[in-house]
């Protein structure tokens, strides 16, 4: 076979098992189940549908928005790659999707083209997807063909289902349940012995998951949705698939869109601002961004606890050296010296510690420590500077800080949580 034929059945594979996975994932989201189950059927698999179809087009236009700019470009690029994640929950199905440029880019004007091209493409499909969801929502009583226990309470649910009690209450119908059905399963099959089953014992918190939403998503709900009633609520937002795939959507067109190293935003704010500029203004940002990350994720009430860690010590102050540790492998990005990284990781750690102690209940959001993990260390905060440093026309800066406007409306500080 030859190497292009290889090149095109591998990039057909990634995109058929991501649409495999997404769809699986979609199903998870909207009803909770997941596959491999015994009774899974082409039924439960089409109810992901709605969810991967959608994201998938997202996903896609934005890469194709990359591919074809390049193209025109005369830039020698591969089609999109397509990145799987496996189907288990909480995952959405994908990491999203890239292309790679096959030789180097001199300009920073096609620099600029290409990175803004794709997250300006996915944001049109974006809009127009989650217009249609809007504009489509089903009757507020939906919600309860997921959660029928919720009927009960009529439109004031949510005033009810979110706390301890009542998912333990639950959560004992459903033990009760599994419990009557192990009995029967034991006198059918005529068992020897006596049958025994563990107590209900309730855990100690029942955490829901909240989507938070960004302020395109809010604008869009006030705009096109005439009936508040049908507004999804926050920690039920994921039972709408169409609405899920179009959060996920403004997710990775802001991260895409981050003024930060060669991201796509970090193309755009190189071709408004410069090398010089882009060093500064992206220096500035990421380190801003590691710092809402972190914050709180170790506080003063943790040493409180003193749970035994590694070697018997307890584990508040083994966590320190090794967050400061992390700290410093993400700050490399900033190119310092190894003594100046340090620094900024310990005084960056310091600041975050303080404000945990005078005010206990502000946090950032930890789940992005890792992606500034993987700016800092792979992707790089800085932009290589181009052989033609020409600057840009009206045009391209009117679009280039429309980007920028779209990456404030579409980001979410903290997206998902367990509340």
């Amino acid at each position: 076979m030859k190497e292009n034929n290889r090149t095109y059945l591998l990039h057909a594979l990634l995109f058929i098992t991501t649409f495999f996975t997404t769809t699986l994932a979609g199903e998870w989201w909207v009803h909770g189940i997941m596959w491999p189950w015994d009774d899974y059927s082409w039924t439960d698999f089409s109810h992901g549908l709605p969810y991967s179809i959608p994201f998938l087009l997202i996903l896609s236009v934005h890469e194709f928005g990359h591919y074809f700019i390049a193209r025109y470009h005369k830039i020698k690029t591969t089609l999109p790659y397509y990145i799987p994640l496996p189907p288990i929950p909480l995952f959405i199905g994908t990491m999203g999707a890239l292309i790679r440029i096959k030789q180097p880019v001199l300009s920073k004007k096609i620099h600029f083209d290409i990175g803004i091209a794709g997250p300006l493409a996915g944001f049109v499909i974006a809009l127009g997807v989650l217009v249609y969801g809007f504009t489509h929502l089903p009757e507020p009583d939906y919600i309860y063909s997921i959660h029928p226990e919720y009927e009960q309470f009529g439109e004031d649910y949510a005033d009810h289902v979110y706390t301890y009690e009542f998912q333990r209450a639950q959560d004992s119908l459903r033990y009760a349940e599994a419990r009557t059905a192990d009995s029967l399963s034991f006198i059918e099959e005529g068992k020897g012995g006596e049958w025994s089953f563990p107590e209900f014992t309730a855990p100690a918190e029942y955490p829901n998951i909240y989507i938070t939403k960004p302020l395109l998503f809010v604008g869009m709900e006030k705009l096109f949705v005439s009936e508040p009633e049908k507004i999804p609520n926050s920690r039920e937002l994921m039972h709408y698939p169409i609405l899920l795939a179009g959060f996920l959507a403004l997710l990775f067109t802001s991260l895409n869109l981050m003024p930060i190293g060669q991201l796509d935003g970090g193309h755009v704010l190189y071709g408004l601002l410069g090398y010089k500029g882009h060093k500064r203004v992206a220096s500035v940002i990421f380190i801003a961004f590691l710092f809402y990350a972190g914050l709180g994720y170790i506080s003063p009430a943790d040493g409180m606890m003193y749970e035994e860690g590694l070697f018997g010590l307890p584990e508040f102050f083994i966590s320190i050296p090794l967050y400061i540790g992390f700290l410093y492998l993400a700050l490399r990005g900033l190119r310092r010296s190894k003594k100046d990284t340090w620094m900024y990781a310990v005084v960056l750690f310091a600041v975050q510690f303080f404000i945990s102690y005078l005010y206990p209940d502000v946090e950032g959001y930890s789940g992005w420590l890792l992606f500034g993990f993987i700016v800092g260390r792979v992707i790089g905060v800085h932009h290589p500077k181009s052989l033609v440093e020409e600057p840009l026309d009206m045009k391209r800066k009117i679009l280039g800080w429309i980007s920028l406007i779209i990456f404030i409306i579409s980001f979410s500080p903290a997206p998902i949580m367990l509340m």
